[in-house]
């Protein structure tokens, strides 16, 4: 009887206080739920526009950062161009406090969270966890920011603290504490095998879907590995996410062999049925080792984000999330940093990644996301391999190559319609663009990028049909 009344009594002090959640919203109504586009392969918001996932990875922002610390952070991302952040609920649930010492859950136990009376922004009564959490998500919310909430990391389920029968229950409390927020959306998982107590993962997808039907949900699985891999057909799996990892080639030891060609994941999916969409939801991040625990091993740099990006967009990712290891952190002076973080959070903000990944957003919104289609066809020659490997895009009257050593690129002339094209090179490093002149579309047309052949020199080739 106590135990059920735990579960009782903080759904209950939710319903009293959401109203004053409902009325903040209603001054600064900003965004509104994310769906699934027409086309299956991309998003877009609840009025049609287009959504390009631009996301950044604060996984502890909700337990290591204050109201003043994550109105900073959150400034920041918007500044750059990021409109969602993948955001741990919990991490590790024998130490799950925030900054303001305040407690998730009773004795560790995610059926009993405390949730005290009075709410987020008035102040009236206690300040806990989960206003903390709903005041974070409101201010993202005023920015234009999405959150992507992993209900509890995957660590967690593993080493067996949570059964089928707890996660459902969460999942329900969640639902009904964030249904009514614009801004949400639910990464179930969190670095986790779907194999990994994978009836604990269906119970709490389905207790998030069944009572929050109007959010999307996808799973974050394991390095090296993709949430299709386990759940594709699970009904409340909206998109499919993979988490192509930090390693280089020579330290890849997977059963997929795919190394750092993170294209061939999003490929893979692109082409599964039904058909959904499909993101890289952690890439090797800015400033952590390669291999992510030998801090001897050389840095990941933003030329390395770069190419991740880039890759799994043309491939036909819907998007793209960016990550620092000192920022997924917050990594903050007398701490010990986890996997060699260099830097504290704050300069990390303005990384050379992170104020780059804009001008793909940029690029990608240019024209309309529903026609873009990959395609490999188009290219004339050898794509390459590896670091020389070329990544190919259209819509209905232009081509996107990407290449990331600056290698020459050969075109058909029929993949575009039109008796001319214009070619032009798009920057990735700084989002400008240099006129590469005027060509008759026949035969094969070949284009040298700017600058000498190396790893980094990346470009964009566009081609634009002319009109007559």
């Amino acid at each position: 009887m106590l135990r059920n009344l735990s579960i009782y009594i903080p759904a209950l002090v939710f319903s009293i206080t959401i109203c004053a959640c409902t009325v903040f919203r209603g001054k600064n109504v900003r965004l509104t739920p994310l769906r699934v586009s027409a086309n299956k392969h991309n998003l877009e918001d609840g009025r049609g526009k287009p959504f390009f996932w631009l996301g950044d990875t604060g996984w502890l922002l909700f337990s290591k950062l204050n109201r003043e610390e994550a109105e900073t952070y959150l400034d920041n991302r918007a500044q750059n161009g990021f409109n969602v952040i993948q955001v741990m609920l919990i991490h590790d649930l024998s130490r799950a406090v925030n900054v303001y010492g305040d407690s998730a859950f009773f004795n560790n136990d995610i059926t009993r969270p405390v949730a005290t009376a009075g709410n987020a922004f008035d102040d009236t009564g206690a300040y806990d966890y989960w206003d903390h959490v709903d005041y974070i998500v409101r201010l993202a919310d005023k920015k234009g920011i999405y959150m992507a909430m992993v209900p509890l990391w995957g660590s967690n389920v593993k080493r067996g603290a949570v059964t089928r029968e707890m996660a459902e229950a969460y999942g329900q409390w969640l639902a009904a504490r964030y249904r009514f927020f614009p801004n949400v959306i639910w990464l179930n998982g969190g670095d986790i095998f779907g194999t990994d107590s994978i009836e604990v993962w269906k119970a709490l997808g389905n207790a998030l879907h069944k009572n929050d039907p109007g959010h999307l949900i996808t799973f974050h699985p394991r390095g090296r590995t993709q949430s299709s891999m386990w759940f594709h057909n699970e009904p409340w799996l909206d998109f499919n996410m993979v988490q192509s990892g930090h390693r280089r080639y020579d330290q890849d030891d997977t059963a997929l062999a795919y190394g750092e060609d993170n294209w061939r994941y999003i490929q893979s999916d692109y082409t599964l049925a039904p058909v959904k969409p499909v993101i890289d939801g952690e890439p090797s991040y800015e400033g952590i080792p390669q291999g992510l625990h030998d801090t001897l091993q050389p840095y990941w740099t933003d030329a390395d984000v770069r190419r991740y990006a880039y890759w799994s967009v043309f491939a036909g990712a819907f998007g793209f999330t960016y990550g620092h290891s000192a920022v997924m952190q917050f990594y903050k002076p007398g701490e010990t940093p986890a996997y060699g973080a260099k830097i504290y959070w704050r300069q990390a903000l303005d990384a050379p990644g992170a104020r780059q990944m804009k001008h793909l957003k940029a690029l990608m919104l240019s024209r309309p996301p529903a026609e873009r289609v990959p395609d490999q066809e188009m290219l004339a020659e050898n794509t390459g391999e590896r670091y020389d490997y070329l990544l190919a895009t259209r819509g209905k009257d232009y081509v996107y190559v990407y290449t990331f050593t600056g290698r020459n690129i050969a075109v058909r002339a029929d993949a575009i319609a039109g008796e001319q094209v214009k070619a032009s090179w798009f920057n990735p490093r700084d989002g400008t663009t240099q006129n590469a002149g005027v060509f008759s579309n026949k035969g094969t047309l070949r284009f040298d990028p700017p600058g000498a052949l190396a790893n980094g020199n990346d470009w964009v080739l566009i081609l634009e049909s002319i009109e007559p």
